[in-house]
């Protein structure tokens, strides 16, 4: 007799998904109050901002029913800057006297600093991100990140100039290899991160947007430089212009090319921007379908019209701010301007020095609000609606291997992060 034995269903690796649960009101709190200090200490509280913004966003992002914890401070925030201007500070002022020499030397100062601080740039997101990185934890064991910023930095700046030169067809391929190298640096405690997206994937998603929105200003640029006769524009400038309807009318090559490439940037300007939201999604679908820690892999439901949904706020909130400020600023304009107002020995109206003092300051004023306003709309808009559609879309497999890691990192300084911030290249 023949004996079989009953094997069970096989048992599915476990699965979970994130969410955001953080209330809206409580950030929009968060975020004007840090606006009206950053005002009442010049600017000095934006390191105790940044870290309040990233205590909220990491409590209350849940993995799996576990939410992470950010550990940074606001010191350490302040300690990195202040280092990263002692190393700057010097870099600015060699840069500047070599500007100085006329000779063919000087002329080349502008863009040995613009390659080297670009280079900085990119060697700082490496390591603020290694900050950011020692600064978070998940189940009670730390993120790391190991590698070479400078080796980052330099492969960045190459692929940046390779996109520049394709006209962003490399920019693909360049992400995919930047990514690669920062997740297989990237550790859950001892579990490796990889990162698997496919450049050639991503330019297939993106190419219908590239030839609607750069194609046209390619043609745009070309079509005139091989069309015009340009070597009898000289002459017609020579003579004064009296010869252009002539001209004009033996080459009408040349209506075209005054006219087409300016409606081609003005089309790749309006459509760019019209379609940047679905670049994004596409970019930001790519990314996290990409992103693995040993056996975990992940999973999103991104839709380009949740991107789209976020924009949309901010342009909302952005157009109502916009109007109150605007009415405020001529009212607030107005009351200075007129309430200082003096009359001249002759007897003509006219503004004191009290009166343009005040009408500067107002405009000052009124600058700072909206450029801090417009910020804050952003943060709280953009910034945190891409953080929670991201999340929320994300299916997480082979959760078990979460089971066994072992904690090995170290905390990172934040030097990475005050360079960062000094370069103007920072993020959450």
């Amino acid at each position: 007799m023949t004996t079989i034995e009953a094997t069970g269903p096989a048992v599915p690796s476990p699965t979970g998904s994130a969410r955001f649960i953080g209330p809206i009101d409580a950030f929009w709190v968060l975020l004007v109050r840090g606006a009206l200090l950053l005002v009442a200490t010049l600017g000095i509280y934006r390191f105790w901002l940044a870290t309040d913004i990233r205590r909220y966003l990491w409590a209350n992002t849940e993995i799996a029913g576990d939410g992470l914890e950010y550990l940074g401070t606001a010191r350490e925030l302040l300690i990195g800057f202040l280092t990263a201007i002692a190393i700057l500070v010097p870099v600015y002022a060699g840069l500047f006297i070599a500007a100085l020499d006329s000779g063919p030397g000087g002329r080349w100062v502008s863009v040995i600093a613009f390659v080297l601080l670009a280079v900085l740039g990119q060697f700082a997101v490496y390591r603020a991100r290694r900050y950011r990185l020692t600064r978070t934890m998940f189940r009670g064991l730390r993120f790391h990140q190991t590698g070479s910023g400078w080796r980052y930095a330099i492969c960045a700046m190459f692929w940046w100039i390779m996109s520049a030169v394709t006209l962003g067809l490399a920019y693909p391929w360049g992400q995919a290899s930047l990514e690669r190298y920062k997740m297989r640096n990237t550790y859950y405690g001892d579990l490796q991160g990889r990162f698997v997206g496919s450049g050639a994937r991503l330019l297939l998603r993106g190419l219908p947007l590239w030839i609607v929105t750069v194609l046209p200003l390619l043609i745009g640029i070309l079509v005139p430089a091989f069309t015009v006769d340009w070597e009898a524009i000289p002459d017609m400038v020579k003579g004064g212009g009296a010869d252009f309807g002539k001209f004009e009318g033996a080459n009408p090559a040349l209506a075209a090319a005054l006219l087409l490439p300016g409606l081609a940037v003005a089309w790749t300007l309006i459509v760019g921007a019209l379609l940047y939201p679905a670049f994004q999604g596409i970019v930001l679908k790519w990314w996290v379908a990409g992103l693995r820690f040993g056996d975990v892999t992940v999973a999103t439901r991104l839709r380009k019209r949740s991107v789209y949904g976020v924009y949309m706020r901010f342009l909302w909130h952005s157009l109502a701010f916009g109007v109150v400020v605007g009415i405020v600023a001529v009212i607030l304009l107005a009351a200075v301007g007129g309430g200082l107002t003096v009359f001249d020995k002759d007897g003509t109206l006219g503004r004191s020095t009290a009166a343009e003092i005040g009408m500067i300051a107002a405009t000052v004023v009124v600058y700072v609000a909206m450029m801090l306003g417009f910020s804050t709309i952003f943060q709280a808009t953009v910034r945190l609606g891409l953080w929670r559609v991201g999340f929320e879309s994300v299916e997480l497999h082979g959760l078990a291997a979460l089971d066994r890691v072992k904690a090995v990192a170290q905390p990172s300084t934040a030097l990475g992060e005050g360079l960062a911030d000094a370069l103007n290249v920072g993020g959450y």
